[in-house]
């Protein structure tokens, strides 16, 4: 899974998880209640900061904010591209 685009400095380019379809004890949730998903793979990274060195690298699972990046698409793709710093944990 490779992106045609290179992210600038400390950015990432994530692909959000498919959102939860059912609850864990089975109730089927409608399309219009379903929240955007806060995890997804990392499938292009920045060079970094002067001073700082990227921490995620591709293929990372990761948990973000509910409102973190902004959405784009890329060849019919739907990615978020966001900060490294909107990120607050590798899974």
């Amino acid at each position: 899974m490779s992106v045609s685009i290179k992210p600038l400095a400390d950015r990432v380019i994530v692909e959000a998880a498919p959102a939860e379809s059912t609850t864990a004890s089975g109730i089927i949730i409608p399309d219009t209640a379903k929240e955007k998903p806060q995890r997804g793979t990392v499938v292009a990274v920045g060079n970094g900061k002067k001073d700082e060195p990227m921490t995620v690298k591709v293929g990372d699972t990761v948990l973000y904010g509910k409102y973190a990046g902004t959405e784009i698409t890329v060849e019919g793709k739907e990615y978020l591209i966001m900060r490294e710093s909107d990120i607050f944990a590798i899974v």
